[in-house]
């Protein structure tokens, strides 16, 4: 930050502090909280998860450790975190539940409908570094958009964005948890934001929710069960045991926040970034099963989706496919990638043709059943 020259007036950095609020309001962002560098607690609760292994094969969350913990290392001078809420929901995107509920259909997380988030968090982040810049002269700052090694949630729940939920996302009481969030490290002293108050008292919902039970107590994630780290995160094979409690859910899930009850206060998208691209938000397993190579890299062009890569894509469509309701269609979509070139992708389709065969058996052995008692 500039120095400001002798005899002039100390910097009103209240007042920057309410015009920050302000300007990231017009930018789009739903709420902005500036934090301290403190997060003692949650080292602790970060070195007891790592050494639990429950970060699973995200080496990098061991790779960085503690400086996770320690913004002031991570970037040196840091004195304050400016955080900020982003609403991600499609006003237009199809019922969730009714997504899920259809075996058929494909369930992509809602915040990966739209635009890739972290290009459009990242550019309103750094428009509002840019403004705070116009106002205080130059001064020491990065951006931070869930691709360096951030605390987000302690650093939001710090600044009185929310409170940490039982199922480890941010909550707030006037939006729920459907947002991303984004950081600001800078040097400047601001006042902080007070801190807010939980408000998940005894409900369990989101913990009764996990297909997989990924939340093992509150405010406990073992992530090696978590849906959303099996089917975007883990590059591998995803683990027999769990693949029929994935169901249709393709990338990601959502289950946890579906059910909280907080999320009936969840907020639409700002802007027209997170609108529905590609059908995805009820688009048949079979129809993106048959896109090739060429068509997965075109249409998931500026998507987050497009970060796993085609073959991780066709093995958590195969994992849907082995999970719906027999279909002969479904059993000549499978088999037409039965010798793929990529063996991730053969390992799962096979163990979907087993699925659909044994639902096959015992649907005719229903109906046989049902036969033979109405004679």
């Amino acid at each position: 930050m500039a120095i400001p020259s002798p005899g002039a007036a100390a910097p009103d950095f209240a007042g920057l502090a309410r015009d920050i609020r302000a300007w990231g309001l017009e930018l789009g962002f739903g709420e902005i909280g500036i934090a301290d560098t403190g997060l003692e607690a949650e080292e602790a609760h970060l070195i007891a998860w790592l050494d639990a292994g429950r970060h699973g094969e995200m080496d990098y969350m061991a790779r960085h450790g503690v400086r996770r913990a320690r913004p002031a290392e991570l970037v040196p001078g840091t004195l304050r975190i400016i955080t900020a809420r982003l609403d991600y929901l499609s006003p237009d995107a199809h019922d969730a539940a009714a997504t899920l509920a259809d075996a058929s259909k494909a369930y992509i997380s809602r915040y990966a409908l739209g635009r890739d988030y972290h290009k459009v968090l990242r550019g309103k982040l750094g428009r509002l570094a840019a403004r705070i810049a116009e106002t205080v002269g130059d001064f020491r700052y990065r951006v931070f958009t869930d691709s360096a090694p951030v605390l987000e949630v302690a650093l939001a729940a710090k600044s009185g964005l929310g409170w940490r939920g039982k199922h480890t996302l941010l909550l707030t009481r006037d939006a729920g948890s459907f947002f991303f969030l984004g950081e600001i490290y800078t040097d400047l002293p601001l006042p902080l934001s007070p801190a807010a108050s939980a408000h998940c008292g005894s409900c369990s919902a989101c913990i009764d929710a996990c297909p997989t039970g990924a939340i093992v107590a509150p405010y406990e994630l073992d992530a090696r069960r978590c849906i959303s780290y099996l089917t975007i995160e883990l590059k591998g094979s995803i683990p027999e045991t769990l693949r029929p409690l994935i169901g249709n859910r393709v990338y990601g899930c959502d289950d946890c926040q579906l059910a909280c009850p907080w999320n009936k206060y969840a907020q639409a998208a700002s802007a027209n970034d997170f609108d529905v691209r590609n059908g995805l938000d009820d688009a048949d397993l079979t129809a993106l099963f048959a896109w090739t190579s060429d068509e997965f890299e075109r249409r998931m062009e500026g998507s987050a989706i497009r970060r796993i890569g085609y073959a991780r894509w066709l093995r958590n469509l195969a994992v849907g496919l082995g999970n719906a309701d027999y279909d002969a269609a479904i059993v000549v979509a499978l088999g037409a990638r039965r010798d793929d070139t990529a063996p991730l992708v053969r390992e799962h389709v096979a163990w979907a043709l087993a699925q659909q065969e044994e639902k096959r058996v015992r649907a005719v052995t229903a109906s046989v059943s049902i036969d033979s008692s109405t004679r």
